[in-house]
């Protein structure tokens, strides 16, 4: 089942804006940060199906209310072009603290330039992808032309957008009329220019600056047909299954060789040559890592919890075999470990006064219409598990060097 969270974090200008990330229950192949079109929220429609398909090819997905729209604070008639970007770049740094750096940025109408503008500063970002893309924010003027007189002589003026209305402020005429296409040719990046010929809001000429501002590698699909909204389902799910095939010849997952592990053997290889680790068996891979604030990347849990992993659910395994050969009513095993060190105080050897003692606290739930003789039966059985019994017995562990 995908996963929906709802986040908040700080844009640009400390105000608090709104977003969700979607991601499958797996790994995810790559992350995605979404940018919706002037005016519109992360809800739209477009959005939404767009993000969950991608989600079904593999891929997390970012999208969120940019300052002044949708759920996220601030006030609109104080934001402009520039002041998107910047909440893009926030949105980034947002995505790269919760390990999940943006690989893909997508933009729809406006937000496609300022995907295009923001692109530079977002270094994980190796894809960008515009749909119904305006080349530079001046093109958006064009919306409330009629309009255009009273703000520059008022300072601003209320426009009717899409059967709404908003306040434009003369500093977003002026902070567009800052931008240009000449960005576009300084991303170095992989760019995706989708654009529907019969779009009546951003035409498809736009597309074509676009195309020519930017350096290969780039590619351009038509989506034929199309509106501008992608409001008809079946053009917003070809849109993430272009997006999700494009960008796997660029997104390609480093395989990581697999070493040849013999059965009941571990093989541990760094993976950046810092914490994060690479944990081989025979048959399965994992990560080990360190928390950020210790300076890993979280990718996997820290030695300290893979060996409470190891006596939990070793326990666990060893209760359970034994209720199901005495077919006792256990429904569920619920084990909660913790690691810690306790002051050897008295100690009959006084060359170990002030060490101290490793502890593992294990708590155990044993939920079923048991007796409270079977309960502590269970807790003796738990006690006799293997790792239990290797961690409490005589261990030695013996190294060796071997060339490399």
């Amino acid at each position: 089942m995908p996963i929906r969270e709802k986040i908040e974090f700080h844009g640009h200008s400390g105000n608090t804006l709104a977003g969700l990330i979607e991601k499958p229950d797996s790994e995810p192949l790559a992350t995605a940060l979404m940018a919706h079109c002037f005016t519109c929220g992360k809800d739209i429609a477009a959005a939404s199906r767009i993000a969950r398909a991608l989600v079904k090819q593999g891929f997390a997905v970012m999208r969120f209310d940019f300052t002044g729209l949708g759920n996220s604070d601030g006030d609109f008639a104080n934001t402009n072009f520039t002041s998107n970007v910047n909440d893009l770049i926030a949105a980034a740094d947002f995505l790269r603290y919760e390990h999940l750096p943006p690989s893909i940025l997508i933009g729809h109408s406006l937000g496609g330039t300022a995907v295009l503008n923001a692109a530079s500063a977002i270094p994980e970002s190796r894809g960008i992808v515009t749909i119904g893309s305006p080349a530079d924010a001046q093109h958006v003027a064009q919306q409330f032309a009629c309009d255009i007189e009273t703000i520059n002589a008022q300072g601003e003026a209320q426009v009717n957008l899409a059967g709404r209305k908003f306040v434009i402020k003369k500093q977003f005429l002026d902070d567009i009329s800052d931008t240009s296409a000449k960005e576009i040719g300084k991303m170095k990046k992989a760019l995706l220019v989708l654009h529907s010929p019969s779009d009546e809001t951003v035409s498809i000429k736009e597309a074509e600056r676009i195309y020519k501002a930017a350096q290969h590698p780039k590619s351009f699909v038509s989506l034929d047909n199309a509106n501008h909204l992608l409001t008809n389902a079946a053009d917003a799910e070809y849109v993430a299954n272009v997006i999700s095939s494009w960008s796997s010849r660029f997104l390609d997952p480093e395989k990581t060789e697999r070493p040849k592990v013999a059965n009941g053997e571990v093989t541990i290889r760094e993976n950046n040559h810092r914490f994060t680790l690479d944990v081989f068996s025979d048959s399965h891979h994992w990560r080990a890592d360190e928390p950020a604030k210790l300076g890993g990347n979280n990718t996997g849990p820290d030695p300290y919890e893979q060996l409470l992993a190891a006596l939990g659910s070793c326990s666990a395994m060893t209760v359970r075999m034994y209720a199901g050969r005495k077919k006792w009513p256990l429904e569920d095993v619920v084990i909660t470990l913790r690691h810690g060190r306790e002051h050897l105080s008295d100690c009959e050897d006084c060359d170990t006064a002030g060490k101290q003692l490793d502890v593992l606290e294990r708590d155990i739930q044993f939920i079923g219409d048991l007796s409270d003789e079977q309960r502590e039966r269970l807790l003796q059985i738990a006690d006799k598990c293997p790792v239990h019994k290797t961690l409490m017995g005589e261990l030695d562990i013996r190294s060796r060097l071997i060339d490399a």
